[in-house]
C-alpha cells in the first residue's frame, strides 16, 4: 500500500484502470504508471515468448489539499485493511 509521508499538504488521489487499485501519490500528473501493476510486471521472457508491454496507468481522480490528505490516507487504509473505525 502506498502512503504519503506525515505532514503532506498536497497529493493526488489515483485509480488504476487496469487493476482498480486506488492510492495516494505525491505526483500530480493526469496519468502515472500504476505502482501495483508495475510490481507484478515480469520483464524476463523465455526464447519462445513475446515481450508484453506494461500499459497499466492510474488516472488522477482528485487533488487533495490540507486536511483532506490525512483524511483520505486514513480512509484508504481502513478500506484496504478492513480495520475497526475506532482506530481513526
Amino acid at each position: 500500500m502506498y502512503y504519503v509521508p506525515d505532514g503532506t499538504t498536497k497529493c493526488g488521489y489515483y485509480e488504476c484502470k487496469e487493476c482498480g487499485a486506488r492510492f495516494l501519490s505525491l505526483q500530480l500528473s493526469e496519468v502515472i504508471p500504476c505502482p501495483y501493476c508495475e510490481k507484478d510486471f515480469d520483464p524476463e521472457i523465455g526464447p519462445d515468448e513475446e515481450m508484453t508491454a506494461l500499459d497499466a496507468e492510474a488516472t488522477l481522480q482528485k487533488v487533495l489539499e490540507g486536511e483532506e490528505v490525512e483524511m483520505w490516507d486514513k480512509l484508504l487504509s481502513l478500506a484496504i485493511t478492513g480495520g475497526d473505525e475506532e482506530w481513526l
